[in-house]
């Protein structure tokens, strides 16, 4: 079933994505210009648990337009994005290359990264908006996350509340289900249509995604070895009283604990 998901969605993050990031955040050039004035802004959910980034091996998974790795290069991390979209990479690399800076941008499913092992270790796993959803399985996502996370290394992980998800529409989650273990593979919209004229959204495919609860979340990470630090529920800014998103930072440590179910 992952492989179909892959197949629909790599289609359709292929057709139009570079318009749309031309269309919502303007010419290379242009973004470039607005990143190098202020860094650190696209960087706020992250930054308070990494410190200065300088120097920091960086791996930012599903990496999409590189609005978080190449601000990340900008401090001085040296980045590495991974991401299933060619119109991604144009993208993001087009933009790099205004803003002064290098990113190592590869395009590929990122289970099945080419040569995986001759990436090294890093000392940050960044997926960051939108990417848990594209998994029908989070347990192989999560132990690719400990594999490439070095000794301490830390997984820096930003997305949608499952919460907000299924019970309430804002400007970033429109489809809410209404019911929170929904777990059934679901056809929708491409999360760059809105961005593009309506006349042009008909050409457009449909991505395939499905739902995962906190829980599932949670259970997923910790069964991969990594030390859950904190999960921080991130409100709406339009209605305070619901989460929107939420930021999981976990820890890869050197203790083996044994099976939870022996």
């Amino acid at each position: 079933m992952q492989e179909q998901l892959a197949r629909a969605n790599k289609a359709a993050w292929e057709t139009k994505a570079y318009q749309a990031w031309v269309q919502h955040h303007g010419s290379p050039e242009a973004l470039a210009e607005e990143l190098k004035k202020d860094p650190r802004h696209p960087l706020r959910y992250w930054l308070k648990y990494t410190g200065d980034p300088s120097g920091a091996k960086i791996l930012n998974l599903l990496g999409s337009h590189g609005r978080k790795a190449i601000p990340l290069a900008l401090l001085g991390a040296e980045v590495t994005v991974v991401d299933i979209s060619a119109e991604n990479r144009r993208y993001a690399t087009e933009v790099a290359a205004c803003a002064g800076v290098q990113l190592n941008y590869i395009c590929s499913d990122v289970l099945h990264i080419p040569d995986e092992e001759s990436l090294g270790q890093f000392d940050y796993v960044l997926m960051e908006f939108g990417v848990l959803h594209y998994f029908t399985d989070l347990k192989p996502l999560f132990t690719l996350v400990n594999r490439r996370l070095g000794a301490a290394g830390r997984l820096l992980l930003t997305d949608f509340h499952p919460f907000a998800r299924a019970w309430k529409t804002t400007e970033t989650l429109r489809q809410p289900t209404g019911n929170y273990f929904d777990d059934t593979v679901r056809e929708g919209e491409v999360a760059f249509a809105r961005l593009l004229p309506e006349s042009e959204r008909s050409e457009l495919s449909s991505v395939l995604t499905r739902a995962w609860t906190v829980g599932d979340i949670l259970t997923a990470v910790a069964a991969s070895g990594l030390y859950i630090r904190t999960f921080e529920e991130i409100r709406n800014a339009a209605d305070p009283s619901f989460p929107e998103f939420y930021t999981l930072i976990a820890d890869k440590t050197d203790v083996q604990l044994s099976p939870l179910n022996p």
